[in-house]
């Protein structure tokens, strides 16, 4: 063997390959081209020498002839498109429909690509060309696809077979077709071991000098081999599948971790080298050295048999992470990343700000980014990112961490969609306090808690590390759920991900139907007040409003809100009073405003509000005794339409007589509106209207 060492990077043909070694004849292999990933250089040599064999060698494809490729968006398919081309030969081809925008993609216009699902391209092509045919065919189909083929090939033509299903006669071809070649090839079987070394040494110089580029790839890892061939018997793929080794991570080799002075990075760092038996630490942060706790950190790390380096730098800055990458000790080579960085900046939507949202999404995604940059050349065992599962399910007041690391989990699929490794793991809350969950409060908890999320131990959490690690799917989320309150919520109330699982459940369908029949007609308040006074009707609402305010602030007994207290003296917050202005407009079926809290700040005076909203005249009359028979047979009335169902002729007519009648009652109380003096007005104007007042009387422009 000549032209190659112990330690070479080759690609080649490989028989019984799946396995830790495989043994070929030397000349079926060559180099991989410089840059390339081994995903990309295990896609190319079967599928371009299947397609260089047919089109080159056998066919002799010329410049200026046409090439019919059926199947074309599967990897030999794309490989002879991209040989044809370069051979400046005229391209058309065929595929199942769902994959025509593939065909697009690849330059494949309309007038030149039609169905692989029916025999229609016979006559599409036949008018594409002038009534001429092509001069070859690269087939794979099988049954009247090959007859309809032979047809459409014209005087001198070539049909190269590739399928192995439905082999033709050569002979009995060339009677019924007379002028045309049909030819069975298998690279293998035909070309032998010299003849692939030599296209396979004609193929590196085309990939190198950028006249023919790789497929596009898809990699599955190896524990997912089921998966995969169950995806590739379904045609569903394009270009090529891959199965994916992954590099084992080298106990010698050096991980680095982010954010690896804080509170999960050195629970993370210490588990690594108990358990991975990892040799060399690399942790980075802000401070580095100077972090709180790094020194000790440092000193139970090295205790443990490590070598450990804490180094400040900036991983929102590209250059830093790649000289913290370059100046890793070539002798331990990087092994592993593990991104753990990050800091919260939580806010309700309204309250976002572009820097809030650019200070968290460079501690998490912009530092990603930077890192995937940094290695995606080398052949890493793992690169996990810290993803949190507020970029799955949503978390209230975390739209810029969401977003974030909704980030990281398309870069895990960007990464292994590259046949690069990598997991995002979506956490959950971990029990022990950290420098991002050090602020919550007990009406956080508890609201986390009534959403099914429970803390998780740091010994569970790293369990589900090393799982994690070992699963092989690009995103996983990891965290702990409470599934008898998932069970009890309102199954559409639920993020997607959540539903199967609030189906498993404990008693799960009966507790869905208790929720939805205690969320049912959220909006017959109305009708609920019907026959109370106004004093009645004012302590029935607001016990709806202290329930829900005890529930937000995780009080067991609504007694303990004390209706005139203030709102944030009780420890409300912009969080809970969104989620006490959700569960008010969930409960009475009303909009309502965004600082509902904060316009109403007690419970009582929130109350009053509301009693106005559910019944405008009821609120109304308070104190004026003399109205509560005709405001309650209003409140009737009201509760018997919202419960009408009827024909649209039916509803026009109810409607005109409702206008009716409100312009008559407007029309009897009209005198008395005109006897209000302007200072009655003033006192009920709005702003816009006092100063229209002012502009009005005193003749300012």
């Amino acid at each position: 063997m000549t032209g190659l060492a112990v330690g070479d990077r080759v690609m080649g043909v490989f028989d019984r390959a799946f396995g830790p070694t495989a043994v070929t004849d030397a000349r079926m292999v060559a180099p991989v081209p410089t840059g390339w990933t081994s995903a990309q250089a295990a896609s190319v040599p079967v599928a371009f020498l299947t397609a260089w064999y047919g089109l080159v060698e056998l066919a002799r494809l010329q410049a200026g002839e046409t090439v019919l490729i059926h199947a074309a968006t599967g990897g030999v398919g794309m490989a002879a498109v991209r040989i044809a081309r370069h051979l400046g030969a005229e391209v058309y081809a065929t595929a199942s429909p769902g994959k025509h925008g593939v065909l697009e993609a690849m330059g494949i216009d309309e007038a030149h690509r039609a169905s692989s699902r029916d025999l229609d391209f016979e006559e599409v092509f036949r008018e594409a060309t002038g009534g001429r045919g092509v001069d070859v065919v690269l087939n794979s189909l099988a049954g009247p696809f090959v007859d309809a083929s032979l047809r459409l090939l014209r005087e001198g033509g070539r049909l190269m077979e590739m399928g192995k299903t439905d082999l033709r006669d050569p002979e009995r071809v060339a009677e019924q077709h007379p002028g045309v070649t049909y030819q069975v090839y298998d690279l293998i079987t035909d070309a032998g071991p010299e003849h692939i070394g030599r296209m396979l040494g004609e193929l590196g110089e085309l990939f190198t000098t950028g006249a023919l580029r790789p497929l596009p790839v898809r990699t599955w890892p190896l524990s997912r081999t089921r998966e995969a061939l169950r995806h590739l018997s379904q045609a569903k793929h394009t270009g090529k599948l891959v199965l994916d080794i992954p590099a084992p991570v080298d106990p010698d080799g050096t991980v680095l971790i982010t954010g690896g002075t804080g509170t999960l990075g050195a629970l993370v760092a210490e588990h690594l080298v108990r358990v991975w038996r990892i040799g060399h630490l690399l942790l980075v942060s802000r401070r580095g050295p100077e972090a709180p706790g790094a020194r000790d950190l440092a000193e139970r790390l090295t205790a443990l048999g490590t070598r450990v380096r804490i180094v400040a730098a900036d991983v929102t800055d590209a250059v830093a992470v790649a000289d913290l990458v370059a100046g890793i000790d070539p002798e331990h080579p990087l092994t592993g990343v593990i991104h753990a960085a990050g800091v919260l900046d939580d806010a309700v939507v309204t309250a976002q700000t572009p820097e809030r949202l650019a200070r968290v999404w460079a501690a998490k995604a912009t530092a990603a980014a930077h890192l995937h940059a940094a290695t995606a050349h080398l052949r890493l065992g793992a690169f996990v990112l810290f993803s949190s599962a507020a970029g799955v399910m949503g978390s209230p007041g975390q739209a810029n961490y969401a977003a974030a690391n909704a980030f990281c989990d398309a870069l895990a699929a960007h990464r292994q969609a590259r046949g690069l490794p990598t997991v995002s793991v979506a956490w959950g809350l971990w029990a022990e306090s950290s420098e991002m969950t050090g602020g919550l409060a007990d009406p956080d908890l508890a609201r986390m808690s009534r959403s099914g999320v429970t803390a998780m131990t740091a010994d569970h959490a790293l369990r589900l590390l090393d799982a994690a690690a070992e699963h092989g799917g690009h995103q996983l989320i990891a965290a702990d759920m409470n599934t008898r309150v998932l069970a009890a919520q309102p199954a559409d109330g639920l993020p997607a991900t959540l539903r199967a699982l609030a189906a498993s459940g404990a008693g799960g369908a009966a507790a869905r139907r208790t929720a939805a029949a205690a969320d049912a007609r959220p909006d017959d308040w109305a009708g609920r007040l019907v026959g109370l006074s106004a004093a009645e009707q004012h302590r029935a609402v607001l016990q709806l409003v202290r329930g829900h305010v005890a529930t937000v602030l995780g009080h067991a007994d609504a007694e303990t809100v004390q209706a005139d207290t203030n709102f944030k003296e009780l420890g409300f917050d912009s969080l809970t009073a969104v989620e006490l202005r959700n569960r008010l407009a969930a409960a009475t079926g009303l909009r309502l405003p965004a600082a509902l809290v904060f316009d109403y700040p007690e419970a009582a005076v929130l109350a009053d509000y509301l009693l106005q909203r559910i019944a405008p005249a009821v609120g109304a009359a308070t104190g004026r005794d003399g109205a509560d028979p005709v405001l309650n047979e209003l409140a009737r009335l009201e509760a018997t339409l919202i419960g009408l169902e009827m024909e649209d002729d039916d509803s026009g007519a109810v409607t005109a007589r409702l206008e009716s009648l409100l312009a008559k009652w407007k029309a009897t109380r009209k005198p008395a509106e005109e006897e209000m003096t302007a200072a009655e007005r003033l006192e009920s104007a709005s702003a816009a209207q006092v100063l229209d007042f002012i502009d009005n009387e005193l003749g300012v422009s």
